[in-house]
């Protein structure tokens, strides 16, 4: 049988905090230990799912320190150590093999701000950041999405989103999005959200996965019909 042609998408849409950077390193240094960090880190994203309309991230992030009796002092150590969120193995080099061949994208939960500040840190060019302030709702609304799409000029079937949580599958399968979940952390998919195209702890099989991906349309349309 002979390989599938290399067929990439033209444009790959990325969840920034979680399918990119690890973020979780530095939620956990901020709140003084894993499992706190954990925990506020849960009802962070408890909080950001359920409002739907933007509300300031910085907010949210307070909320949520409170909400599981972090001081003050927590938020304010998450941003000052934002600026060293550390790429997840593979994120740079998955970017620049990408580089050439689609337009890239950021679709994040994140203020304008810090949202900006973190794309800067894979050292890529994007063809655009779209965060929720930007869009004015939080994913898993499609508006996120959508904005991005609409910015880059390219129809949904002709985009993938590499994601981070299982949450933004509820979004990307409303806007029609295949979605490669980078599912790092062992995350169990949220009740009720649809199954991705592909799931992995890792970055490696996104590659390969993205190569044949016009190639593989018909086939994806074939087993949704």
């Amino acid at each position: 049988m002979s390989a599938a042609p290399v067929s990439y998408p033209r444009a790959v849409l990325f969840d920034l905090l979680t399918a990119l950077l690890d973020s979780w390193t530095v939620w956990n240094a901020a709140a003084g230990s894993e499992s706190v960090g954990r925990a506020w880190r849960a009802e962070y994203l408890r909080l950001t799912y359920g409002c739907g309309r933007y509300v300031p991230y910085e907010q949210l992030v307070r909320d949520a320190a409170r909400a599981v009796g972090l001081a003050e002092a927590a938020p304010a150590a998450l941003e000052a150590g934002w600026d060293n969120l550390p790429p997840w193995d593979g994120a740079r080099t998955l970017l620049q093999a990408l580089r050439p061949h689609c337009r890239l994208a950021v679709v994040t939960n994140c203020s304008q701000r810090l949202g900006e500040r973190a794309a800067a840190l894979l050292g890529i060019e994007w063809d655009a950041v779209v965060t929720s302030e930007q869009a004015g709702y939080y994913k898993p609304d499609p508006r996120p999405y959508q904005m991005a799409l609409d910015i880059l000029n390219v129809k949904p079937a002709d985009a993938a989103f590499v994601a981070g949580s299982g949450y933004d599958l509820f979004g990307t399968s409303r806007v029609g999005l295949r979605t490669y979940w980078h599912n790092r952390v062992g995350l169990a998919l949220p009740d009720g959200a649809p199954q991705p195209d592909m799931q992995s702890p890792t970055l490696q099989t996104a590659l390969p996965w993205l190569q044949t991906f016009q190639a593989t349309a018909t086939e994806h349309a074939g087993d949704r019909s």
